[in-house]
């Protein structure tokens, strides 16, 4: 079962989690297990829960229809591909 290692930066400095493919859905299914995260949507559509891509790479299960500017994320439609670093 594929593994990544999900660590924050942010007000959230510190915090590493685990996103088991099998267990978590989305990257959002993983981030709302322990630490608040705004969403509304959970397709990518309206872009409340982006959040800043710092290193790693991410897949997306359906494309975001929201708004993104480089090295921004939708955790309600993306996966890790690899371990990551995230800037809440």
């Amino acid at each position: 079962m594929p593994s990544h290692k999900i660590t924050l930066h942010g007000n959230m400095q510190g915090i590493q989690l685990r996103y088991i493919s099998e267990e978590h859905h989305t990257l959002l299914n993983t981030l709302e297990q322990s630490v608040p995260v705004e969403f509304q949507c959970r397709e990518g559509y309206c872009g409340a829960c982006r959040v800043r891509l710092k290193r790693g790479k991410i897949g997306y299960r359906t494309r975001p229809v929201a708004f993104i500017r480089d090295g921004e994320i939708l955790p309600c439609c993306c996966y890790p591909m690899s371990d990551i670093e995230l800037e809440l």
